[in-house]
């Protein structure tokens, strides 16, 4: 299966999509990225106004990985649904923890 993310030298880079002005903040799933691909599904309750739901994402992710909000960045996709995300760290650890992060979704043959 085709995973959501890439590891580089410096971390790694997640495709995710979210759905702000949800109900509760909560990961959903793997869904089609846009341009080909996987993408990590995820719903915030914040708005879309003023960096508010990218914010909520960072917190949304950094505790669903167990990771640190200021390892996180957006690097594309800021005003819109389809972002990269870029997580700083050690890939091969990052790899493991991101792996784990997403077990519920994969699938095992």
């Amino acid at each position: 299966m085709t995973l959501p993310f890439r590891l580089g030298r410096d971390g790694a880079t997640l495709a995710v999509r979210v759905t702000p002005k949800a109900a509760q903040d909560r990961v959903l799933g793997l869904s089609d990225a846009a341009a080909g691909g996987v993408a990590l599904k995820l719903a915030v309750h914040a708005p879309p106004r003023d960096g508010a739901a990218n914010d909520a994402l960072i917190r949304l992710l950094a505790k669903h990985f167990g990771l640190r909000q200021s390892d996180l960045s957006i690097t594309t996709g800021a005003g819109g649904r389809h972002k990269l995300v870029h997580i700083a760290g050690d890939p091969a650890v990052l790899g493991n923890r991101l792996a784990q992060g997403l077990a519920p979704w994969l699938k095992h043959d």
